[in-house]
C-alpha cells in the first residue's frame, strides 16, 4: 500500500499572518512530504507495505517508525488548524472547564507545556481512559497512538513548524496558534473518542 501525501485543508496563504506561505511551502511540501516518500521507501518488501499507517506506527521500530509517525502527526496537525472561524461543542467547552478551569486555563497549560518542551517535538490535547482531558508532550517523532491516550488536537514544536516568522521566538508562535485552532475537528474527535 503506497501511503500519499495529504491535500492540506487550505491555501498556502489560508493561515497569513500566523503562518506564512512561505513556511507552509517548507513545512507540507519539504517535511511533510519528505517523510510519505521515505515511508513508502523504507516499507517496501517489508512485513509493513500492506500496513495502515497506524499499523505500522504500533508495529515498528527505528526509521520505519520514525517516518510513519511523522507523517500521522503532520496530518493531524494540518486539520488541527483553520483558517475560519470555529467554535468549541458544548461537550468539549465542558471538558475543558473541568480539567483547566477555564479556555484561559486550558490555553496558558498547554503553551507552557510546549515552551517547557526541549529540543523538537510535538504538544497535544489528548483523552485519557477515564474520558479526562490531560496534555502531554511527545518528542521528535513520538506520538500518542503508542498509549492508550486518544489524540485531539496537535500543535508541532519543531522548529521548521515557526523559524521562518519566529526565529527562535516559540512562545510568539504558540500564542498565535490559538488563533488558528480548529474546534470543529478537535470537538469532532473528542465526540468520537468518548
Amino acid at each position: 500500500m503506497e501511503h500519499i501525501l495529504m491535500k492540506l485543508p487550505y491555501g498556502y496563504d489560508a493561515l497569513e499572518p500566523m503562518i506564512s506561505q512561505e513556511t507552509l511551502h517548507y513545512h507540507y511540501d519539504k517535511h511533510h512530504a519528505g517523510y510519505v516518500a521515505k515511508l513508502n521507501t523504507l516499507i517496501k518488501e517489508t512485513v509493513f507495505e500492506s500496513k495502515t499507517l497506524e499499523e505500522i506506527i504500533k508495529g515498528a521500530d527505528g526509521a520505519i517508525f520514525n517516518n510513519a509517525s511523522q507523517v500521522f502527526n503532520h496530518d493531524f496537525f494540518w486539520k488541527s488548524l483553520s483558517n475560519k472561524s470555529t467554535n468549541q461543542s458544548t461537550y468539549l467547552t465542558s471538558k475543558i472547564d473541568e480539567k483547566f478551569g477555564s479556555l484561559e486555563g486550558f490555553k496558558k497549560e498547554f503553551i507552557d507545556s510546549a515552551i517547557g518542551l526541549f529540543g523538537s517535538g510535538w504538544v497535544w490535547l489528548c483523552l485519557d481512559e477515564e474520558n479526562q482531558l490531560t496534555i502531554v508532550t511527545t518528542s521528535n517523532a513520538n506520538t500518542p497512538l503508542t498509549t492508550k491516550l486518544k489524540p485531539l488536537m496537535v500543535c508541532d514544536v519543531w522548529e521548521h513548524a515557526y523559524y521562518l516568522d519566529y526565529q527562535n521566538l516559540r512562545a510568539d508562535y504558540l500564542e498565535n496558534f490559538w488563533k488558528l485552532v480548529n474546534w470543529d475537528f478537535v470537538s469532532s474527535n473528542l465526540e468520537n473518542a468518548s
